[in-house]
C-alpha cells in the first residue's frame, strides 16, 4: 500500500496548480478518485475551469491528503477506455446526483466531462 491507496477513501483532497497568467500557486478542494497510483480529477464545470487550464499550461501539481502532500504531473483523460472506469470510480463513492444550475447530470459528470490524472509522485522539497 503507498500513500495514495491508503487515503483513497478521504472525501476531499487540496490540489494546488500554478496559474497560467499570474504564476501564483492557486488552491482548490476537489472530490478525487483512484486507479492504482493514479489520481483522478473531474472537471464538472467543463475544460475551461481555472483549475484544469492551469494544470494544462504547468503540469506539475501539489495534493494534499489529510496531513500528507506529494507533488505530481497532471495530463488530461484522452482514453475512452481509462475515461470510463475513471467514472465508474467516481460514481461508486460518491452519491450524487449533479448539478442542475449549471446543466451537469450525474452521467455527464461521470462519463462525460475532462478528467485529469495525477502521477508521478515525488516529496516536496523542504
Amino acid at each position: 500500500m503507498t500513500w495514495l491507496s491508503t487515503r483513497a477513501d478521504i472525501e476531499c483532497c487540496y490540489v494546488t496548480t500554478t496559474g497560467r497568467r499570474t504564476g501564483r500557486p492557486h488552491e482548490i478542494e476537489i472530490w478525487f478518485g483512484v486507479i492504482d497510483e493514479v489520481m483522478y480529477l473531474i472537471s464538472g464545470t467543463g475544460a475551461t475551469a481555472d483549475w484544469y487550464q492551469n494544470a494544462l499550461a504547468a503540469p506539475e501539481v501539489s495534493v494534499r491528503l489529510g496531513s500528507h502532500t506529494r507533488l505530481g504531473v497532471s495530463r488530461p483523460v484522452v482514453d475512452a477506455d481509462e475515461r470510463a472506469r475513471v467514472g465508474d470510480v467516481m460514481g461508486a463513492k460518491y452519491d450524487w446526483d449533479g448539478d442542475p444550475s449549471i446543466g451537469l447530470t450525474r452521467h455527464d459528470w461521470c462519463y462525460s466531462v475532462p478528467v485529469l490524472a495525477i502521477t508521478g509522485w515525488t516529496m516536496p522539497r523542504r
